[in-house]
């Protein structure tokens, strides 16, 4: 599961020569097997005049993100597939629901407004999150996401460790949690996608061929079928 960060680090820009002393020191699985891997050498390619530093900040709070959304939607799949979620309501959870669809036919199901408050709440926790000083790309701690708690009245708890379980954690026990955080995310995203591609093309990953159910729509068009500005 997630393991965030606690609080920003004092303004430190990391090298390419720490992001290799990182990658190695990941005592788990992945960082013992793949270590450092740049294979396109995004780190020595600035971003938008950020400079080398500031890229590599850009990127490891990229890939946090990315690992974030990425266990979320594993996990959403997961859950989505359930009975509990997918069978009969008698309140039904929004207009159009319908009991047996698929994780992807649920969203598909969903009335465009309903969809837009998702983005919309999405673009909000963005916002936020990137009002940070320092800035991840600027010496701050990549990951950090600040507290929102009270920043507006529907915002009662903060995203991060939204029960405070996490608050007495030491520095070493934080930034163990980091590591663990990046490869479960990297470990998701190969999940998500593997499930997706599965869905759409069957047989296209071998060890859960049967297992998906197929879906007939495209995953990366959210409102398929709905609208389109390219029409």
């Amino acid at each position: 599961m997630m393991s965030g960060p606690g609080a920003p680090a004092s303004p430190q820009q990391a090298t390419k020569d720490d992001m290799i002393a990182l990658a190695e020191a990941n005592p788990d699985f992945l960082g013992k097997s793949i270590g450092f891997w740049d294979p396109l050498g995004a780190l020595d390619t600035p971003f938008w005049s950020l400079g080398t530093e500031g890229t590599i900040g850009y990127l490891r709070h990229a890939e946090i993100k990315h690992g974030r959304v990425a266990m979320a939607a594993f996990l959403g799949y997961l859950a989505q597939s359930t009975p509990l979620v997918s069978g009969p309501h008698k309140f039904l959870p929004y207009k159009g629901y319908e009991a047996g669809l698929t994780p992807p036919e649920q969203w598909d199901a969903m009335p465009v407004y309903a969809k837009l408050q998702i983005f919309v709440l999405i673009g909000m926790l963005e916002s936020y999150g990137e009002i940070l000083d320092p800035h991840y790309t600027a010496g701050g701690l990549p990951g950090y996401f600040p507290p929102i708690k009270g920043k507006r009245p529907e915002l009662v708890l903060n995203l991060y460790d939204p029960f405070g379980f996490f608050k007495f954690n030491t520095e070493e026990q934080k930034a163990r949690g980091r590591q663990v955080e990046i490869n479960n995310g990297r470990l998701a995203q190969i999940g998500i996608l593997s499930i997706l591609s599965e869905a759409t093309t069957p047989g296209s990953v071998p060890a859960l061929n049967g297992l998906i159910p197929a879906y007939s729509g495209n995953p990366m068009i959210p409102f398929e079928g709905q609208f389109s500005i390219f029409s």
